[in-house]
């Protein structure tokens, strides 16, 4: 390769090493293509009576890439184009080449005179519509790796990954790939640019060495993508210790590489340790072991070709040799006598198995040699048959049968290009296992299959992937935060990524099942969460039953209260002729005993199993016993009222005075209850109810008011009632007379009130069956009140002093 003269303008400190370097490894592209060639030719079927040759250049780079693309139009070697003197090297097609900005620039002439060009390496990317129509693609392109990552960080829940992408690539990779990482819940840990540079600049990059390599192996991101051509800065990095540079061992890591990378080496990292890289993975371009390449290797002599000018350097490079007419300098270890063996070359600097790359090559010119085969024996466009003459075939004739070819290599794989030119293949994920002496062993684990940008078939194998050894063959954990468990859900930190959050516990009644959940759910209303809020449980169904505490107790207290009860309506029927008894109607007395006696009774109904007919008597009894009741007090009262106004002379009020007046107001008075209830039990009457919500743990059977208004409008009734008796026995407490029981029909009623205003709260207050005990407790309560204040002073006369049951004890002694 000619140079520029030099110009002594720079420090040959910042110039390019004048010794040339090898990527050594990429010889085995060119050892693809003579296999090729030489399969095809011994192979009669394919190509008869047709010697199918290669000529190889090396593209160099920049604008000596156009340099070598013309001089593939020169069939003599003397750089002549546009000059064709014979047919005996007839360029047909150019496989090439391995880095897609070197295939842009070799379009740029191939294009003018429409030769075929098949790309084996990175797909170049096109800016315009109808661009591509003289490439043909070996790779996808790289959008379906982007995807391909992605689907690899969700299937091991990678969500705090870091960034290595090479600076010259415009910000592509980074561009297409970070759209597409918040759509997933995927956050960019760190994000570090490889810079390009030669070893003579390696020291003015120091710094961004350094500090790269602190920033990678601080972070808590275990997985590294890394896009570039080779491992060369990769390895640089991480070799940083080994040079003393850092004293920071380097953290293990997963490094997850695309298909344009590989595991290559130069002859100053012979010595460069390669476990470093150790359990990473990587997208390859799909290969196979092709029958006969390695005999091929092995059983080749590589001195003997003499049109292989390749072959001195790569041997030099490769074994770290010297030719004897070589100048030997400082680094030679030996003199290369061509008996080396290409096995015994660790796996960074030569291996032995076809690489994808290779692989591409190998089937390219397989397609190109089926193409020449059917465009040679195809149909003419007149309708001819026959052997085309080789005079008269032009390379962009093969373009048709490039793109229709199809067909099955040697191992066995389909071979067509889809309308796009871009062969219909996949990538296989590998994992890279390295060993001490320098070699490695690409495991293939997985494979992405497209089936279209919006479909892509993942799949991998998770027991065959060997981690790095830092991980002791557990999956690698690569989160900003470790996961929340089942009971919590994930708080987002202020002014963090998505990715960092804080575990919190759900609040109480909601539970998380799952790890990592947003937010916590609401169980079905027949469960509740468990003690840990990690799963649902069903609910109890419950209500107030008598074989529970609270209930037999309420149970047993109303019993006993009915029984007192009887025992002073026994009492009172026994001495019915006593004037105690007589005092203010006894009649009224008679009833409100029946009625209390009822009270006490109809607080069963509330313990027993909500039904239809359970619900509709539990409050319609309660009501009206509890209206009569009150209006018989009611009555009394304003009996005792109207006796002692009666007893002023001339006083017209004697006409009212008698039973039938506190018959009509003890009828009267109930009566309006009733009608309150009839308007309950058409509108809304109550019926059986399960609350849900009340209780968190329980399902709570009870008899629902239906119509919370009505239900206050029957109490309400009921405290209007207590109130005027109330009223109107505070007023006429000082009344003086032994048969005035004004003065306990007030207290009474005091209580009566005190409870039930006490009742509203705590009502509304309650829960689940302690509603329900609030109501007995208050019926009780409130009954036991009348019954205690109204009669229990009677019963201690009667029972107790009957001495003074009688008129002239009463007028002497004042109770």
């Amino acid at each position: 390769m000619p140079r520029d003269p030099e110009r002594f303008n720079e420090h040959p400190y910042h110039s390019v090493i004048d010794e040339p370097l090898f990527l050594t490894k990429n010889y085995q592209h060119i050892l693809a293509l003579i296999f090729a060639v030489k399969e095809i030719n011994e192979n009669q079927q394919i190509l008869p009576n047709v010697t199918l040759g290669s000529i190889v250049y090396d593209s160099y780079g920049g604008r000596w890439t156009y340099h070598a693309t013309m001089e593939l139009f020169d069939n003599w070697k003397r750089f002549i184009p546009n000059y064709k003197c014979c047919l005996q090297n007839l360029l047909m097609a150019v496989i090439g080449a391995q880095y897609s900005q070197t295939s842009l620039d070799m379009a740029d002439i191939l294009g003018i005179y429409k030769i075929p060009q098949i790309t084996y390496g990175s797909p170049p990317e096109m800016h315009e519509e109808g661009e591509s129509h003289l490439f043909y693609q070996m790779v996808l392109n790289e959008p379906y790796q982007y995807r391909g990552i992605i689907q690899l960080l969700l299937h091991f829940r990678w969500t705090w990954v870091g960034i290595l992408a090479k600076e010259d690539d415009g910000g592509r990779f980074v561009r297409k790939m970070f759209p597409m990482f918040p759509l997933h819940d995927i956050c960019v840990a760190f994000l570090e640019r490889i810079k390009m540079f030669y070893l003579s600049s390696i020291f003015d990059d120091l710094s961004w060495l350094i500090r790269t390599y602190h920033v990678s192996m601080k972070s808590k991101a275990n997985a590294v993508i890394v896009y570039e051509n080779n491992v060369l800065h990769l390895r640089l990095l991480l070799y940083l210790p080994q040079m003393e540079i850092v004293s920071t061992e380097p953290k293990g890591k997963v490094w997850i590489m695309t298909a344009k990378m590989e595991l290559t080496s130069y002859l100053y990292q012979r010595a460069w340790d390669i476990q470093v890289i150790h359990g990473a993975l990587s997208f390859a371009v799909h290969s196979d072991e092709v029958p006969g390449f390695k005999a091929f290797l092995q059983s080749r002599n590589h001195f003997l070709p003499r049109d292989d000018g390749f072959i001195k350097d790569f041997w030099e490079q490769a074994f770290d040799c010297v030719f004897p007419k070589t100048f030997v300098n400082q680094r030679a270890e030996g003199v290369c006598t061509g008996e080396e063996k290409l096995e015994s070359l660790p796996g960074a600097f030569f291996e032995m198995s076809m690489t994808g790359y290779s692989y591409n090559v190998y089937n390219a010119v397989h397609a190109v040699a089926r193409a020449f085969h059917a465009l040679q024996f195809g149909r003419r466009a007149n309708g001819n048959h026959g052997r085309r003459n080789l005079q008269d075939q032009e390379p962009w004739q093969l373009h048709p049968f490039l793109k229709s070819i199809s067909f099955n290599n040697t191992v066995g794989d389909e071979i067509s290009f889809d309308h796009n030119g871009i062969l219909l293949t996949g990538f296989d994920l590998v994992n890279w296992v390295t060993f001490p002496n320098q070699s490695f062993h690409r495991v293939k684990v997985g494979k992405l299959d497209p089936q279209g940008l919006s479909n892509v078939r993942f799949t991998i194998q998770d027991e065959a992937i060997t981690w790095h050894s830092s991980f002791n063959q557990a999956l690698p954990l690569s989160v900003c935060m470790e996961s929340c468990h089942p009971g919590d859900f994930r708080q987002k930190q202020e002014g963090k990524q998505s990715c960092c959050y804080d575990c919190v516990q759900c609040p109480k009644g909601k539970m998380s099942s799952q790890n990592d959940m947003d937010n916590c759910l609401e169980c079905p209303e027949d469960q509740y969460p468990n003690q840990h809020q990690d799963s649902c449980v069903p609910k109890i169904s419950t209500f107030l039953s008598f074989q529970e505490p609270l209930g037999s107790s309420l149970a047993i207290l109303s019993f006993s209260l009915s029984f007192f009860t009887l025992l002073v309506l026994a009492a009172f029927l026994k001495n019915h002729h006593t004037p105690i008894v007589k005092a203010n109607n006894r009649d009224l007395t008679y009833t409100l005993l029946i009625s209390l006696l009822l009270c006490f009774l109809c607080t069963l109904l509330f313990i027993s199993p909500p039904g239809e007919i359970i619900c509709l008597l539990q409050q319609m009894s309660f009501s009206l016993a509890f209206s009569v009741a009150v209006s018989c007090v009611l009555a009394k009262t304003i009996t005792v009222v109207l006796a002692f106004m009666a007893t002023k002379p001339g006083s017209k009020i004697r006409r009212w005075v008698g039973k039938g007046l506190a018959n009509a107001i003890v009828l009267s008075c109930s009566f309006a209850q009733a009608c309150i209830c009839i308007v309950w039990l058409v509108v809304s009457p109550p019926f059986p109810d399960a609350d849900m919500h009340s209780v968190p743990e329980e399902i709570v059977l009870r008899c629902n008011e239906g119509s919370p208004a009505m239900f206050y409008c029957v109490l309400g009734y009921m405290g209007f009632l207590a109130m005027v008796s109330f009223s109107v026995a505070f007023f006429a407490r000082r009344l003086p007379d032994s048969f005035n029981e004004a003065k306990f029909i007030t207290f009474s009623m005091l209580v009566f009130c005190s409870v039930w205003l006490s009742f509203v709260p705590t009502y509304l207050s309650s829960k689940g069956k302690y509603l329900v005990a609030v109501e007995i407790f208050s019926i009780l309560a409130s009954s036991s009140g009348l019954l205690s204040c109204i009669f229990f002073p009677k019963c201690y006369l009667i029972l107790i002093r009957p001495e003074l049951n009688t008129r002239e004890g009463l007028m002497r002694k004042k109770y």
